[in-house]
């Protein structure tokens, strides 16, 4: 870290900027120096922001001044200079935290990323109110997890509530340079409620599902076959594009990829499946029966995919034809268990599925070649097609 005389503060390589207010504005301030995160590594690009921060400062100091001097004039909180803006670090609240963690966080990753952390920071909120962010501590954690427990929330949903309002408090602190730890860290959550078991589907009953699937022949159909011989996710399959359906490449697969109207869970989602038994069969059938761009265009547009319809319409229809437990999502736990009695290495199942696997190593090189998965993909077919 080093400072310099344009006020300039460099923190792994990110600049700040940084300023003491002078002693006699301190009662009207309410702290004793300035630090606003510019967000630039860029020289040049500092020395331009921090000399307009210095420009702003001056007149919003000359104007206390004034005020102290009891001449008459008052600070205009409408003035143009935008006081809020710049002291902006010393009074963060809990709903300016989301605002950043959705602006920065939520860039390309859709309505349901915001729907959630509107929904868990909304928790905090309400529970404890619009805090400011410096004033919170381990109690007021505590009282949240309480808050949440009285709800009726399980342990596994605290934990999930807890780790966006962690992150976006965190984040909260770092841009704005806050010397505070983050109380939402380390926060004991007991074990409460019922656990939600997915539970595997058995091969048999898979097989029942697959033979369903080609008797009845439509899109609700396809959807579920293209899900059960490929491990996809719902929301991937749902956001696919016919063209992201290869099926005159040697070795027919689907290529996954982010697109504007639904992105991927992780970065590892981005890969190549290739199709097998009845999941290259109902890749046929989307292709052959195409009307426009989109392959489920039920579900899904260029504003945005709803797996949470799609999910709701094909349960409804499984819930009769399978075991209390088994859902749509069950068809991808399903597959590490058919990958599994195959022997498949686990490195192989967490490329064919999407699955981050762990270890520095596997972050290098392209991954496995298509063939290689389509070979232990075979293995587990089911139904015959082609």
């Amino acid at each position: 870290m080093y400072q310099n005389s344009s006020y300039l503060v460099s923190k792994r390589g990110v600049f700040y900027y940084t300023r003491r207010v002078p002693k006699e504005l301190l009662d009207r301030f309410g702290k004793d120096r300035v630090r606003v995160c510019l967000h630039t590594r860029s020289d040049s690009q500092a020395l331009r922001a921090a000399a307009q921060l210095s420009n702003q400062l001056e007149a919003v100091w000359g104007l206390l001044r004034i005020e102290k001097l009891n001449l008459g004039v008052k600070f205009q909180h409408n003035a143009p200079v935008n006081r809020e803006k710049v002291v902006s670090s010393s009074s963060l609240k809990l709903s300016d935290a989301l605002s950043i963690y959705l602006r920065l966080k939520g860039r390309g990753k859709g309505a349901a990323f915001k729907a959630y952390s509107d929904r868990n920071l909304g928790y905090v909120i309400d529970c404890l109110g619009d805090k400011l962010v410096e004033s919170l501590g381990r109690a007021d954690a505590g009282q949240f997890r309480d808050f949440l427990i009285k709800k009726g929330l399980a342990s596994a949903s605290i934990k999930r509530v807890f780790a966006t309002v962690r992150a976006a408090v965190n984040l909260g602190i770092s841009e704005f340079g806050l010397n505070c730890s983050n109380p939402f860290s380390g926060t004991y959550i007991p074990d409460v409620g019922e656990k939600k078991i997915r539970l595997p589907i058995s091969p048999g009953d898979i097989a029942k599902i697959q033979r369903n699937c080609i008797d009845l022949n439509d899109d609700n159909r396809w959807l579920i076959a293209l899900i059960s011989d490929t491990g996809m996710r719902l929301a991937e399959a749902v956001g696919l594009a016919v063209n992201d359906i290869k099926l005159s490449d040697p070795i027919p697969h689907i290529d996954v990829h982010p697109q504007p109207w639904r992105p991927l869970k992780t970065p590892s989602s981005t890969r190549v499946i290739p199709l097998v038994g009845v999941s290259l069969w109902a890749a046929t059938c989307l292709v052959n029966n195409a009307t426009g761009d989109l392959a489920f265009p039920r579900y899904a547009s260029k504003n945005g995919a709803n797996a949470n319809s799609a999910s709701a319409a094909l349960n409804q229809w499984l819930r009769a034809r399978l075991p209390p437990g088994n859902v749509i999502h069950s068809f991808r736990h399903s597959m590490r268990d058919r990958l599994r009695a195959i022997e498949c290495p686990a490195d192989i199942v967490d490329a064919i599925g999407g699955w981050t696997t762990q270890g520095i190593g596997h972050g290098y090189g392209s991954g496995y070649p298509l063939d290689v998965k389509h070979r232990w993909l075979e293995k587990l077919v089911l139904i015959k097609y082609r």
